[in-house]
């Protein structure tokens, strides 16, 4: 995992320690002594997280997360509040400031890197939602970011296996939200998989039953993926807390709970939850009609024209690999010919059910035209890509596709064609090209096989 990040001191020796922790760690790094060189840097560079000293001159880190969080260009920039403040209070000021978590000085190294990968990773995925939602609006669809009207209470779920304690979250946490309090971790599991839960709080104080365990099922179900998740431990355990990061718990407190910053971190991760789901409403909502294939599901050519465009901006000027999969059905003029075009469309939705399956999260699948099909794949380079597609073409040549309106079986093979964004591919059409290439070198060696562009 690779990221951009902006570290903010007065103090030249906390900068170059920071840096150096970071660098090992081969993130990119930028540095800036003070509050408006920060928010400067911002406004011209891409950034990916900041790590914000509070204590200094001029403009304390409080006033600078309060400008970036003002700002819609920098809001989704996670802030990490590195200072010598440990009060309860001090948290609560950073937190409702904007900041999404604090390290105390002396930074601990296992915090400070699972605590920015945890977060880098966040940020990755809301930005895919955030660049989808912005094509929507190039090709002219309504913004659908607006308030949707949910401000109404959260949604709170608390696992915890002692009375007492839920006793005292439940009373700290009345005035902003409904809880839902349980001991037994698989019926909360169960629960927050059945019903709209805005954030799930594990307290880790129980014995009988592994919090991280939890958490990582709740990680694992499609129905809870999304939810966030706080985690209630002791101050000092480290190695549960990174182990809890690295899981994707967004977020933790200590005991003893300070009630006033639980309520701070419970409404910072329900207002970030609330806002990815209007992201991901945006995209399903106003994208699906005007840029979705009615066959397969798949976005269509519109919606790739748009993002490639974008993916392509991206990946150029953060130096990131990009590359594009063109995938061609064999032979499947002789199925339509043969059986006819509901057959055909038949394989086609198989066949895109199939792609679905094997491409990642962030990767975007198209249905290209006809029997074709493109997956262009963020933060991949061909060699990467090549092994994503054979995985691909083997789970269709695999097992037959069933045709169920014939009782029949039929024997599919797909070519494919590879190219990235190496150097000398100035364009997308000019990435699309070399991959149409490609494919066409895999469909003259034989079909049912994956190509690299070589130029």
């Amino acid at each position: 995992m690779t990221a951009r990040i902006l570290v903010v001191d007065d103090i030249p020796a906390n900068v170059k320690l920071l840096e150096a922790r970071l660098l090992a760690e081969y993130f990119d790094v930028l540095t800036a002594e003070d509050g408006p060189k920060a928010l400067s840097i911002v406004e011209s560079t891409s950034i990916d997280l900041i790590l914000l000293d509070i204590m200094m001159p001029g403009m304390s880190g409080f006033e600078v997360c309060e400008r970036l969080k003002a700002n819609p260009r920098t809001a989704h920039i996670p802030v990490v509040m590195v200072t010598a403040l440990d009060q309860p209070s001090d948290r609560v000021r950073g937190l409702k400031a904007g900041a999404d978590d604090f390290l105390t000085k002396p930074v601990n190294d296992l915090q400070l890197i699972s605590r920015v990968k945890s977060l880098v990773r966040l940020k990755t995925l809301s930005d895919e939602l955030r660049i989808r939602s912005e094509t929507a609006r190039t090709i002219g669809m309504e913004d659908m970011l607006k308030n949707d009207g949910r401000d109404d209470s959260g949604h709170i779920l608390l696992v915890d296996g002692r009375a007492s304690s839920q006793e005292r979250i439940i009373k700290a946490l009345k005035p902003i939200g409904d809880v839902i309090a349980m001991s037994d971790p698989q019926a909360a599991l169960f629960e927050a998989a059945e019903n709209p839960i805005d954030l799930v709080i594990v307290n880790g104080n129980a014995g009988e039953y592994d919090p991280l365990r939890l958490c990582s099922q709740l990680r694992s179900l499609e129905r809870t993926r999304f939810i966030p998740l706080l985690l209630v431990t002791d101050l000092g355990d480290e190695e549960l807390i990174v182990r809890a990061l690295d899981l994707g718990v967004n977020d933790y407190i200590v005991r003893p709970i300070d009630p006033n910053e639980l309520v701070a971190r419970t409404l910072t991760q329900i207002k970030r939850k609330r806002y990815n789901d209007r992201l991901r409403s945006s995209v399903r909502e106003t994208i699906e009609l005007a840029v979705t294939d009615g066959l397969t599901g798949l976005q269509n050519r519109r919606y790739l024209d748009n993002h490639l465009k974008t993916l392509f901006n991206r990946a150029a000027a953060r130096g990131r690999a990009l590359s594009i999969c063109l995938i061609d059905i064999d032979r499947f003029k002789q199925v339509n010919d043969t059986y006819g075009h509901d057959v055909g469309d038949e394989v086609l939705k198989e066949f895109a059910a199939r792609i679905r399956s094997t491409v990642r999260g962030a990767d975007l699948a198209c249905r290209y035209g006809g029997e074709e099909f493109v997956v262009v794949m963020p933060d991949t380079d061909p060699g990467q890509a090549a092994l994503i597609a054979e995985r691909l073409r083997s789970i269709v040549e695999a097992q037959a596709f069933p045709i169920r309106s014939l009782g029949i079986a039929l024997t599919v093979t797909a070519s494919l064609g590879i190219a990235g964004n190496e150097p000398g591919v100035e364009t997308p059409d000019q990435l699309l090209k070399q991959a149409d290439r490609a494919l066409y070198e895999a469909k003259n060696a034989g079909r049912n096989r994956v190509v690299a562009f070589a130029a």
